[in-house]
């Protein structure tokens, strides 16, 4: 039987740009013989909402749909008693390193949950299992922490392959320490989910956030179709339908 949590990582490969567009439009070139019309249709819908993604615009409006709060605010710490950093990822196999390294969301997670850490003082918790074969994302983020950034790491938990196991199996160990009120770090685009499934386990939530989009006026340049902005694209699309999901099921 597959595993529930590997099926829903494929059909997220699947659904999402740029699968899912390049999907769409190979249906609408195979219509094209017998239904023209429909075909047609299919390919430019298709091709219209991979270019969308590309867009460095259209990417910065979703992340700001999902978390449009404020910045941290180091001086509004209203009792937080510890700093959780959740692991988003891990490069796997990385040759300079002699293998696994934290990958980019999860490096600049750590990196700002690092300097968070330094200007707050207070204990931090990593969380991040493996979710394919290799070293769990908890064990490389403490390693990262330590070593490279001089920020001692207190908790590790590496057993979570999704964000709700995150925030159980963290809080499981916080309830222990005789911690209620949390520091959170994220990425802006996922915080909202965040947020919610570690307020659900009954801690308290200061949300940090980071890959905050610029609140500049758009640029010409926002209007290039980039593979950054598909990335991004991706990542917001696939948190907006999960939110989604997880508001019916609740």
């Amino acid at each position: 039987m597959m595993d529930l949590f590997l099926l829903k990582k494929a059909l997220a490969t699947l659904i999402l740009p740029p699968n899912g567009p390049f999907l769409l439009t190979a249906v609408g070139l195979v219509l094209l013989a017998r239904k023209p019309r429909l075909g047609r249709m299919f390919s430019l819908v298709g091709f219209l909402t991979l270019f969308a993604a590309c867009l460095p615009v259209v990417a910065t409006a979703l992340v700001r749909v999902l978390d449009d709060g404020p910045v941290f605010d180091i001086d509004r710490l209203s009792g937080a008693e510890a700093i959780v950093i959740l692991g988003g990822g891990v490069r796997r196999d990385a040759v300079e390193y002699g293998g696994d390294t934290l990958g980019r969301l999860t490096l600049e997670r750590v990196r700002y949950g690092a300097w968070v850490a330094r200007k707050t003082q207070l204990p931090v918790l990593v969380s991040g299992g493996a979710v394919y074969d290799g070293s769990p994302e908890a064990d490389l983020m403490k390693r990262c922490l330590e070593d490279e950034f001089g920020v001692a790491v207190r908790w590790a938990e590496p057993r979570s392959r999704n964000t709700h196991e995150n925030a159980v199996l963290s809080a499981a160990i916080l309830a222990r320490a005789g911690i209620r009120k949390v520091i959170l770090v994220a990425h802006s685009f996922d915080m909202r989910r965040a947020k919610a499934e570690f307020s659900d386990t009954g801690l308290q939530v200061i949300p940090a956030a980071t890959g905050i989009p610029s609140r500049e006026p758009s640029h010409w340049v926002d209007w290039v179709p980039t593979v950054s902005a598909l990335q991004l694209s991706y990542w917001a699309i696939y948190e907006l339908l999960a939110n989604t999901v997880r508001g019916v099921n609740s």
